[in-house]
């Protein structure tokens, strides 16, 4: 059975377009990575959580910020062998202050020496189309799914915006 993982997509509007909010895995593996293994803070479901509470919890341990809303459903995605599921939100911060809770691994491997990382090593802003390089490759379809929503939700303002006019 497929494992269940969900997050939040933090993006905002600047006068450069529309920027993401992505992490950098942090721990030894991802030390030297960069392009495609970038993602949205998201994590696993524990059994019987709730989807957004999850999502939700997820993202203040991995970035230590509190997500507001309004938040836009996105659909769900699969990642390897998990099913993901995501809520996108407008938001700022300054990347420099997010920290992550932290994990226990051993290093080096079969050392039987324990060492603590950080989940989350990084945050940065990334203009949509630089997004897609970063992001780990499965999820690109949450950029593009968010760009769909984005549209809708200016259509149905705009439209609102034309019956009021015309009133």
């Amino acid at each position: 059975m497929a494992k269940q993982s969900a997050g939040l997509l933090m993006y905002r509007q600047s006068p450069k377009g529309l920027e993401i909010l992505l992490v950098h895995p942090g721990g030894p593996f991802w030390k030297r990575r960069d392009l495609g293994v970038w993602t949205i803070p998201k994590g696993l479901v524990e059994p019987g959580e709730d989807l957004f509470v999850a999502a939700c919890r997820e993202f203040t341990e991995e970035t230590s910020l509190t997500p507001q809303a309004p938040f836009l459903e996105l659909p769900e995605i699969r990642q390897s062998s998990k099913r993901v599921k995501v809520w996108a939100f407008e938001g700022d911060c300054d990347p420099e202050k997010v920290y992550s809770n932290t994990f226990k691994m051993e290093w080096p491997p079969k050392s039987g020496k324990f060492q603590e990382f950080p989940e989350v090593d990084q945050a940065r802003w990334f203009r949509f189309n630089k997004a897609k390089q970063y992001i780990l490759k499965a999820q690109v379809p949450l950029l593009k799914n968010l760009q769909i929503e984005l549209a809708k939700l200016r259509s149905s303002t705009d439209q609102e915006t034309d019956s009021l006019s015309q009133a």
